[in-house]
């Protein structure tokens, strides 16, 4: 289902679409999809509903071997059932898109992707197929088109999934993944989100995303909330959003995400870019990704950043946090300007404010370990 905006732009809509609609949302473009940055109702920070497409099944005998030419993730000694941030790569080095991968059983990996990069990432991934294939390599991807991605985050986000599922999730850990029937409607559920709060990322058939969402705001502990108050929490976490903080020219080393690189990886590599990537794991960068604490005006995207009256960087991502009652920020400056403390300035509206390296996360985050 599409709609052409008043810009006569065509976006893309998710299956809750009409309800978000219906529910207040205020529909803008996100990365090509029409989705709700805020609704009429305002929300609660602590509770998140968003959604987002693309999953994907990995099988076949030579599945892992694929997979891990593609991402820098340690895939062989995931754990089934358990689930690892990492990065799609390309030739270069850069980041095509960060991806959540879970190992669904020996013979099968569960991959979600981020929707605003689908057509760009199948179209990568089919491309290393066919190469893969084409040398005799058994593997196959299957696009699960029909599901769609709720997450519910918060403090209360548990008690809420346990009684839909009528089961205790005490053992469920984060990063982990299951199948669960909630409210009678067969789920494959992960523990994880993008608000460093605890939570799930629900997997839920098209035709039962509504019925499954309409449920789950019946609870007192639920509201809805959009991409605005998603994005906050994100930026508190010190979460990268992509196409931002992260690009196709930017390596995992430079964007802070070296401890994505599986150990093993470090020292057999195979994944694209390893090149380029696995020596500034020792030799270093020349730009690293860094938090900051803004005082006077926040500072948004591409805020130039000083060192001495000299620009070294700029901001990639800013807000006002609600949590801290402060301005942050993120950014990249040059390798040298990243250190915790560092004093350095930033240029809003043509005046230098000041601002502080910090360390991430913003707010400490409350996962559920077991």
């Amino acid at each position: 289902m599409r709609r052409f905006s008043s810009a006569a732009n065509l976006f893309k809509q998710t299956k809750l679409y009409d309800f978000h609609v219906k529910n207040g949302g205020k529909m803008v473009d996100f990365a090509g999809w029409d989705m709700p940055v805020s609704y009429s109702n305002l929300g609660a920070l602590a509770s998140h509903n968003w959604t987002r497409q693309k999953a994907s099944v990995w099988t076949g005998k030579d599945h892992v071997k694929f997979l891990e030419s593609l991402v820098v993730a340690d895939l062989v000694n995931l754990p089934v059932g358990s689930s690892t941030l990492s990065v799609f790569t390309n030739e270069n080095g850069g980041i095509i898109d960060d991806t959540v991968i879970n190992k669904e059983s020996e013979d099968a990996f569960y991959v979600v992707s981020n929707a605003g990069c689908a057509d760009k990432d199948l179209a990568h991934i089919r491309e290393q197929l066919a190469i893969f294939k084409k040398n005799g390599g058994d593997v196959n991807v299957d696009v699960l088109d029909h599901v769609s991605l709720v997450a519910i985050q918060g403090p209360s986000a548990a008690k809420v999934v346990e009684g839909l599922a009528k089961t205790n999730l005490d053992k469920f850990a984060f990063m982990t993944a299951k199948k669960l029937e909630l409210a009678g409607i067969p789920c494959y559920v992960s523990r994880c989100g993008y608000t460093g709060e605890d939570g799930f990322e629900i997997s839920v058939p098209h035709e039962k995303v509504v019925e499954l969402t309409e449920t789950l705001l019946s609870h007192p502990d639920v509201e809805l909330a959009g991409l605005g108050a998603r994005d906050s929490l994100r930026l508190e976490a010190g979460l990268c959003l992509y196409g931002h903080d992260l690009n196709e020219e930017i390596t995992p080393v430079e964007g802070a995400l070296t401890w994505t690189i599986g150990q093993r990886r470090r020292k057999e590599g195979g994944f694209l870019g390893a090149e380029k990537i696995l020596p500034q794991i020792k030799g270093g960068v020349s730009k690293r990704r860094i938090g900051l604490i803004v005082e006077g005006a926040p500072a948004r995207e591409h805020t130039e950043i000083y060192a001495d009256g000299k620009k070294i960087g700029e901001i990639t991502s800013g807000c006002p946090s609600p949590t801290l009652k402060k301005n942050i920020a993120m950014g990249y400056v040059q390798n040298g300007f990243h250190k915790s403390g560092t004093e350095l300035q930033v240029k809003v509206r043509n005046k230098m404010q000041k601002a502080v390296v910090t360390k991430m996360p913003f707010v400490p985050a409350n996962y559920h370990r077991v």
